[in-house]
């Protein structure tokens, strides 16, 4: 097998005959469900332990599902948005992707059947499939590897998310009044020196809600660097934590004379007696948040209170870098919403990647009212 790329592994999908267990469950003469293999449980958990969830794709009767539930429940926990029909492979596995709210890129299959691997491998190329034999050499791809706080209780964190879109599909109402009952709180403020590892992870891992792909080194870097903040949010609502899920950070070394007319409520334009004792544009090199705010409002509100908070700063000009992916749609279109428009000529361009500004004068966008949105200083008093 070529080595898996574990910065892209969010979850690991089981077949369950022949891979989980070793008998085939349907052929089972009783309601017991085969005994697991245990190496397998065991990677499963060490997995867990790194962030990295685990789902079931098996072509069998549904009926297994609830055999594996009623006989052994503490082993059905360990999947998340399982799978078990009589569907092809590759369409259980973007149900998954889809329910977990993750690309199906960051998916790898754990099959024994050639046929099944090569079924996913041609009609959803992007997804690693194993056999196996190949369980070991997937462990060691994240050997070594520093794990934060957030991803060590991501596994719960997906479980509880599994409980909101329950409930959502239960909600009789409308989705923005779901939202509103979710009582959904939103803070951010500078990141904490433990905060970095998590917004290290964040530019690594999020790929949907991610504005340029900077590296872990680069930002770390930058992050260290003078004239360089690094802001983090914080999201959590009636069911729990979500965690740090968002980092952004700003370059505030732009000085020179704003084009801005001033005429809102943002600061004056300077007229040529010299650059203003405040940067005049806030850039951002990377906005990333986890896929699992998506369509909730989280990754406006914090882009929106980094706008604010740079013409509060005396900024006239806000900049976001933009490397377009296939992945980043969201986060384009949240971009253009925001105002935010291509600029020509500006530094941090590069081939790949644009720089899209506007300016801080007038009315800024707001936030959802469904979300609640504060400076973590404020929330900390």
């Amino acid at each position: 097998m070529t080595a898996v790329d574990a910065d892209h592994v969010k979850c690991v999908v089981w077949d369950l005959d022949g891979t989980l267990w070793d008998d085939i469950a349907v052929e089972s003469p009783t309601d017991e469900p085969p005994v697991p293999r245990p190496e397998m449980l065991a990677a499963i958990d060490a997995l867990a332990a790194r962030g990295v969830l685990s789902s079931i794709a098996s072509r069998s009767a549904p009926a297994v599902l609830d055999r594996l539930a009623a006989g052994l429940p503490e082993v059905r926990e360990r999947f998340l948005a399982p799978q078990v029909s009589w569907q092809d492979k590759s369409e259980s596995l973007r149900r998954i992707a889809e329910n977990l709210g993750i690309a199906v890129d960051a998916l790898v299959l754990v099959d024994d059947s050639p046929y099944e691997r090569a079924e996913v491998e041609a009609l959803l190329p992007a997804v690693r499939t194993l056999a196996p034999e190949d369980v070991p050499a997937l462990l060691a791809a994240f050997e070594g590897r520093e794990v934060t706080p957030e991803s060590r209780a991501r596994v719960d964190r997906y479980r509880t998310e599994e409980a909101r879109r329950a409930e959502g599909e239960r909600f009789r109402g409308s989705r923005e009044e779901f939202l509103s009952w979710c009582a959904m709180r939103l803070t951010v403020g500078a990141a904490a020196p433990e905060e970095i590892p998590r917004a290290l992870e964040l530019a690594a891992r999020t790929h949907r809600l991610n504005s340029s792909g900077l590296t872990p080194g680069r930002l770390r870097e930058l992050a260290a660097s003078e004239g360089h903040e690094l802001y983090t949010a914080r999201m959590t609502d009636r069911f729990g934590a979500y965690g740090i899920i968002g980092a952004a950070l700003v370059d505030r070394t732009g000085t020179g004379t704003s084009t801005s007319t001033g005429t809102g409520t943002g600061p004056s334009t300077s007229t040529g007696t010299g650059p203003s004792t405040a940067p005049a544009t806030w850039s951002v090199p990377l906005l990333a948040l986890s896929c699992r705010v998506a369509g909730r409002g989280a990754a406006a509100a914090f882009l929106f209170w980094l706008m604010e908070r740079a013409r509060r700063a005396g900024a006239e000009e806000f900049r976001v870098t933009l490397r377009p992916t296939d992945a980043n749609l969201e986060m384009r279109i949240l971009l253009r919403q925001a105002g935010l428009r291509r600029m020509d000529d500006t530094e941090g361009a590069t081939a790949d990647s644009a720089v899209l500004g506007r300016p801080l004068h007038g009315d800024l966008p707001q936030p959802p009212p469904y979300l609640h949105v504060s400076d973590r200083e404020d929330a900390q008093a």
